[in-house]
């Protein structure tokens, strides 16, 4: 994961977006520009050592994982569950691990027979407090007032735009050691981050420590065929660009 360029990317595309919007210049071609940057870095990759699994449902809420990567796992956890969580119920009843998940719009406590799920009634944010009666706090703090932050873990993250400012605020010390994150990034809409042409795009990072990037595909790798839309009566475009 290069997070240190990735962030600071982030970072200059949000200041260049508010000043345009404060100052009413945003023209067409410039959008168009920071679209295809950050496109650009969301170009998937293949990896000569990933064996790909969906882990969790056949539609929204099933996410690409590198299944032979993720062992050896201490736990997980799952940003943004709702009512069910069955990517954070299979990868608890596979691995025998606790999966911590964060929500605090739903305060459903989703079931799983055999796995170990821990909730809590918070969201993650890029700082610590509440918002509307609601409480966040960092990806670092969680991880570390569960006393995780020397242990594997793999995370799960659909958060709805709150991706954005809660990576950013993450350290680079404690990303470095995470192997696997999926993520839907979100923000269409949001002049804060950039107007892309689709509702969001669903993420796989893996950690450049341990993917072996393969350099005979090419880039962007094609599509996996586990890959499946959010739903199956509803069109979707990540099979094509």
């Amino acid at each position: 994961m290069k997070h240190r360029s990735i962030s600071l990317l982030f970072v200059v595309v949000a200041l260049a977006l508010a000043a345009l919007i404060v100052g009413d210049l945003v023209h067409e071609a410039r959008g168009l520009r920071l679209r295809e940057t950050i496109l650009a870095e969301l170009q998937p990759v293949a990896l000569k050592n990933c064996t790909l699994k969906r882990f969790g449902s056949a539609n929204d809420g099933g996410y690409l994982m590198c299944e032979n990567l993720i062992e050896p796992i201490d736990a997980a956890y799952s940003y943004g569950v709702g009512s069910n969580d069955d990517w954070g119920c299979e990868v608890s009843r596979r691995y025998h691990v606790p999966v911590h998940e964060y929500d605090c719009f739903d305060p459903a406590r989703p079931l799983c027979s055999g796995g170990a799920l821990v909730f809590h009634n918070e969201c993650v944010g890029d700082r610590t407090g509440s918002r509307a009666s609601r409480f966040f706090d960092t990806l670092e703090n969680q991880i570390r007032k569960n006393g995780e932050t020397a242990q594997r873990v793999i995370i799960k993250m659909d958060i709805e735009g709150a991706e954005w400012d809660a990576l950013l605020a993450t350290p680079d010390e404690l990303l470095a050691p995470i192997p696997q994150i999926s993520m839907e990034m979100h923000g269409y809409d949001d002049p804060k981050i950039v107007e892309v042409p689709a509702w969001a795009y669903q993420t796989h990072w893996v950690n450049k420590r341990i993917g072996v990037l393969d350099p005979t595909v090419p880039v962007p790798a094609p599509m996996s065929p586990l890959n499946a839309p959010d739903a199956p009566n509803i069109p979707d475009c990540q099979l094509g660009r």
